[in-house]
Parts: C-alpha cells; sequence; structure tokens
C-alpha cells in the first residue's frame, strides 16, 4: 500500500481520536471494563508513549540507521513505570495529539524515503520501515476498537435498558 495513503490515514485518525477522547465524563475517563482492561486515560496514556517513543522513533531509526539496535521498553511496564493512572487525562490526550501532529509532519518531510530498509530485531527478525509504518496505522485501529469498546461496555454497565435494539456487539 502506498506509504502517502498509510500517513493521509495518520492524520485522519488524529481527528478521530480527538473526537472520540475529547469530550468524556470523569467517569468514564477512569473506568475499566474488566480488572486487566485499561481505561481511557491508560490506553490516551499509551497511545502517547506509543507515538513518541516507539513508532516515530523506531521508524526513523529504521530510515536513517537500520543496524542500529532500538531502544528497548516493555509497554505493559509504562503503565506503572509512567504513572499512567496518575495523569491529567485532558493534559495527556493534547500531549498525545501535538505528538501525532509532530510524527505527521516529520514524515510528510522525509524526501524519497526508503520505505524498504530493514532493521533486523532479535526476536521479531527482519522489520522494514514500510512494516513499522503499517503497523502505526494497524495500532491505531486496535485503540480505536478498544476505545469504542470500552464506551460501548461502559454504557451497558450505566442503563436499566438492553441494548439489543441497537444490534449485537
Amino acid at each position: 500500500m502506498d506509504p502517502e495513503y498509510i500517513i493521509d490515514q495518520l492524520e485522519e485518525n488524529q481527528k478521530s481520536f480527538k473526537a472520540l477522547l475529547g469530550n468524556v465524563s470523569m467517569d468514564l475517563i477512569n473506568w475499566k471494563p474488566g480488572p486487566e482492561k485499561w481505561s481511557l486515560l491508560e490506553i490516551v496514556c499509551h497511545l502517547y508513549d506509543e507515538e513518541r517513543d516507539d513508532f516515530r522513533t523506531r521508524v526513523k531509526s529504521v530510515l536513517e540507521h537500520p543496524r542500529k539496535q532500538f531502544p528497548k521498553f516493555d509497554t505493559h511496564r509504562w503503565v506503572i513505570d509512567h504513572e499512567y493512572s496518575k495523569q491529567d487525562y485532558y493534559h495527556k490526550l493534547l500531549s498525545f495529539l501535538a505528538e501525532r501532529e509532530e510524527s505527521v509532519n516529520w514524515l510528510r518531510s522525509l524526501e524519497v524515503p526508503n520505505w524498504q530498509n530493514v532493521h533486523v530485531h532479535p526476536t521479531l527478525g527482519k522489520m522494514s520501515a514500510e512494516l513499522l509504518l503499517n503497523n502505526w496505522l494497524a495500532h491505531d485501529y486496535h485503540h480505536i476498537r478498544q476505545i469504542n469498546n470500552n464506551k460501548y461496555l461502559f454504557l451497558k454497565e450505566h442503563v436499566k435498558t438492553s441494548l439489543r435494539y441497537a444490534g449485537e456487539w
């Protein structure tokens, strides 16, 4: 698929995230659909960290220094190490949206990037810049689905009527 299309979709998803996450109640911000599930606050913090420290950093690394090892991190540890549950939701959302804008501007500024540059990851094997770019967009879709699921399950838990009329979830 054309990288320009992927970049366009990353930019469009910035608008989607803003619309999905921009005007939610404090009750929903911290609500979790289960003990091992993430709240909207934790999702927003994760999106911020991924934007800065994973996808943009790694795409840049593969394009500029494909033989250099990626910085190591553990996204599951970020929840604790970065104290996601203590962050200010709206500040973190605005920070994520600003990071996304920076990412899109950077991607658009690239002059003839070699999307076929490959980094060999010690456990995941060959990873091209194109693969990382495509997965960046897939990661967006994963979390858009997760956000919608949280919102649906919150609604389901807090209304006294059936939601069957809306269709199968």
